[in-house]
């Protein structure tokens, strides 16, 4: 028989009228040093008045340290990472790249390679479209004589 699958019916909840309290271990004195030193704690932890750990020396270099980052965060001061060398190559390419940016001379995107199989038919395609638009402009202009050509014709007559 499969354990789990039972359904369970008439569950009734018995709430608890009284709790029995049962002290384990050996009795608390309350007039130890120990206990009276925890009920201090424990009063000046309900005041605000707890500080744990050690005390903090206020003129020590790290502290005053400190204190000047925080004015200098307030301030909107505070610099953060390496200071940058604006001579070093890196600064200097990315001067001319914001340079060509801001003349619209800069191409965006990875050059492309000019003898891969798609910029060659790209090539041919662009340059049927130009012998397209040669053609049509010569068919153009041969119309364009043969109506001045008979319009001369006929202003003879």
């Amino acid at each position: 028989m499969k354990k789990g699958n039972k359904k369970v019916a008439n569950v009734e909840v018995v709430e608890a009228l009284f709790a029995v309290e049962a002290t384990k271990g050996r009795p608390v004195d309350p007039t130890s040093k120990r206990q009276i030193r925890l009920a201090e704690l424990a009063e000046k932890k309900a005041n605000g008045e707890l500080s744990k750990g050690r005390p903090v020396d206020p003129t020590s270099k790290r502290q005053i340290r400190l204190v000047e980052l925080e004015a200098k965060r307030a301030d909107g001061t505070l610099k953060k990472g390496r200071n940058i060398d604006p001579n070093s190559k890196r600064q200097l390419r990315l001067a001319e790249l914001e340079a060509k940016r801001v003349a619209g001379e800069l191409k965006k995107g990875r050059p492309s390679d000019p003898t891969s199989k798609r910029q060659i038919e790209l090539a041919a395609r662009l340059a049927k479209k130009e012998m397209a638009v040669k053609v049509d402009d010569m068919i153009n202009e041969a119309i364009e004589e043969v109506v001045a050509v008979s319009s001369k014709k006929k202003s003879k007559k």
